[in-house]
């Protein structure tokens, strides 16, 4: 029997869904991107103890990363936008698995931070460039949970990572650690030039597929009107909101990411004993990614407006995270994980929303610009955070098992205030009639 959509006998046979496997090499790059990053926090007890680290010393390596994904968010939306997904993603794949390779090479302080600052730039494309990709390949009532599945990658790619990373540690040290993630960004390049066109030119697409994605996008694609520029971008209160939306959430998931297996040893928790807790986490942020974008893709389909079911699961992932706060009062290794999953679950909903807002609200030849802005937001906030928290965290020792209790309770509450700004500022406002803001 004849696939449906297949041009001709001769021609290459359509890939069913696949859209979806778009979808799955974009979670794999999340996955990778992760793990890479995941290698120095898991060894940071370890390296901490090797150079005779403080952990200002660590949030400086930490912030040096930051800078540069933060800067490069805003330079590689705005790239993506002109040179396109394939090329962009191809360039900032290449850069990180180099760099990776390198890391290998460090041997003190400065080194580190020299790599983690190069490993920041070429990773600082992923968010935009798979941003731009969704809605490039998904219809809005699709885009909530696409925008899931790849973020997904990030807590798959931290719960995989202690697995993968400390028994080669225990074997064979840090610097062979460091070499795997960039062996497995090579692989991953095979598989995406492979796989990645745009609908409207892809080989292996059906016919009904691409008719389907191109006539329920078409109204995200550019119409003729000319690009808007940085400066009109920052003049609209939903680019605020979309920032806000990272800005002030991001920085709790990577105090997660990058301070959770210190802080666990700060509680009295050693690193073997609280495997279990360092990666929890990680899988209940996978299943709330999954759960913002599949109740959000739900509520539409049941009549909702596009915003109302967004902003549904921000305040959820708001009001959630909060439930950091309740871990200053234990050292139990099993209430904190749970207290730890079910914040991460909260974090995780709003997230998605978070990444799938540029897709919502603006033009094809704008997404990655507005999602480059919000990530350039969250490295913003997550620099000041991590300098806070080194210090803090330093300063605090004398309390032991209390010394993350002020960092701890602040990382519950702003999010709350996020969830507060970007319901004051995702909305349709005179921007949305003159069009250069799609209605939500």
């Amino acid at each position: 029997m004849a696939v449906m959509g297949q041009k001709n006998s001769t021609g290459p046979r359509p890939i069913r869904s696949l859209r979806w496997w778009i979808g799955g090499i974009l979670f794999a790059s999340t996955v990778i991107n992760y793990i890479d990053r995941q290698t120095l926090s898991i060894l940071a007890p370890y390296l901490k103890q090797d150079y005779r680290w403080t952990n200002v010393d660590y949030a400086n390596i930490a912030i040096a990363f930051r800078i540069a994904y933060s800067l490069g968010q805003t330079v590689c939306g705005r790239l993506m936008d002109r040179i396109g997904t394939r090329r962009g993603l191809t360039i900032s794949v290449t850069w990180y698995s180099i760099v990776s390779l390198m890391t290998s090479l460090a041997n003190g302080l400065s080194s580190f931070a020299v790599f983690r600052f190069m490993l920041g730039a070429g990773e600082s494309a992923n968010w935009p460039g798979a941003s731009k990709a969704v809605s490039e390949w998904f219809p809005k009532r699709e885009r909530g949970l696409a925008a899931a599945f790849y973020d997904s990658g990030s807590s798959v790619g931290g719960a995989i990572a202690p697995f993968l990373i400390l028994p080669v540690y225990f074997r064979w040290g840090w610097r062979v650690a460091f070499v795997i993630p960039g062996m497995l960004g090579f692989l991953w390049l095979i598989a995406w030039r492979r796989l990645y066109h745009l609908p409207q030119d892809h080989p292996r697409i059906s016919d009904a597929e691409r008719s389907m994605i191109l006539a329920e996008t078409r109204d995200a694609q550019s119409t003729g009107k000319p690009r808007l520029r940085w400066r009109d971008l920052l003049k609209l209160p939903q680019t605020w909101g979309t920032i806000i939306s990272k800005g002030l959430t991001d920085p709790v998931w990577f105090f997660v990411t990058d301070w959770f297996p210190i802080y666990l040893f700060a509680k009295g928790i050693s690193l073997k004993s609280g495997l279990l807790a360092v990666w929890v986490p990680f899988l209940a942020a996978d299943l709330g990614n999954f759960f913002g974008g599949g109740v959000s893709g739900y509520l539409i389909r049941r009549g909702w407006s596009l915003g109302a079911a967004r902003k549904a699961l921000v305040v959820f992932g708001g009001v959630g995270v909060m439930l950091l706060i309740p871990t200053i009062f234990t050292v139990n290794l099993y209430l904190i994980t749970l207290l730890f999953a079910l914040a991460t679950f909260s974090y995780a909903s709003f997230s998605t929303i978070a990444n799938v807002l540029p897709t919502d609200l603006y033009t094809s030849d704008a997404v990655a610009s507005v999602s480059g802005f919000s990530g350039t937001g969250a490295g913003i906030g997550t620099i000041i955070a991590f300098e806070l928290i080194g210090h803090f965290s330093d300063a605090r020792q004398a309390t032991g098992t209390h010394s993350f209790d002020p960092i701890v309770v602040v990382a519950g509450l702003i999010p709350f205030v996020g969830m507060i700004l970007v319901l004051l500022l995702v909305r349709n406002t005179r921007a949305t009639d003159q069009g250069l803001v799609r209605r939500i």
